[in-house]
């Protein structure tokens, strides 16, 4: 008789439980999202590697696949890339946005192994990526810099700092949109 007893309020606390988790408003993206959608589409991506901690420098090429994934919280990018010096490789991101902490972030998984967490702002029509990276054996502090050009292209530069204050360019380049 307990163990029927326990299972009837068991049950029902249950019942309620998933009942008041159904009646929730499903979650909204933020508004802020909306602002990555210039980045939708496929890119060829072309550039400029300096020489320094990352290889001797030279021409960079790929392409770059962003798109939605379901429910519009983050955008997925599936990148392919070919630097000189460096060979071939691939990685893979999500773009979206800390309501929290108001700002965007940008997390990537490549195929060297390595893992990139920044945090974004955007005025204008340039977008500003700050966080930290590896330059051989040291961390240094990483900016990225792209700026929207027009629906179909956008240029990029990323630096690098020890201090923070003083930037050296590490590469730069354009990205144009595929039809």
């Amino acid at each position: 008789m307990r163990r029927l007893f326990v299972r009837v309020v068991l049950s029902a606390v249950l019942a309620g439980f998933t009942a008041s988790a159904l009646a929730q408003e499903t979650p909204k993206p933020a508004l802020e999202l909306k602002k990555l959608d210039s980045f939708v589409g496929s890119w060829k991506v072309e550039g400029e590697m300096k020489p320094g901690p990352m290889g001797p420098g030279g021409k960079i090429s790929g392409s770059d696949t962003w798109g939605w994934m379901a429910g519009n919280f983050f955008l997925v990018n599936h990148s392919k890339f070919e630097a000189a010096g460096m060979g071939a490789g691939s990685a893979t991101a999500f773009m979206g946005y800390d309501t929290d902490k108001k700002v965007y972030t940008y997390d990537e998984f490549n195929s060297m192994g390595e893992t990139v967490h920044s945090t974004g702002t955007v005025e204008g029509d340039t977008w500003t990526w700050l966080g930290d990276t590896k330059m051989g054996p040291q961390r240094m502090k990483g900016r990225f810099t792209v700026v929207i050009q027009s629906p179909t292209s956008h240029s990029f530069k990323f630096e690098v700092s020890q201090d923070g204050s003083t930037w050296s360019t590490v590469m730069e380049g354009k990205a144009t949109k595929v039809k």
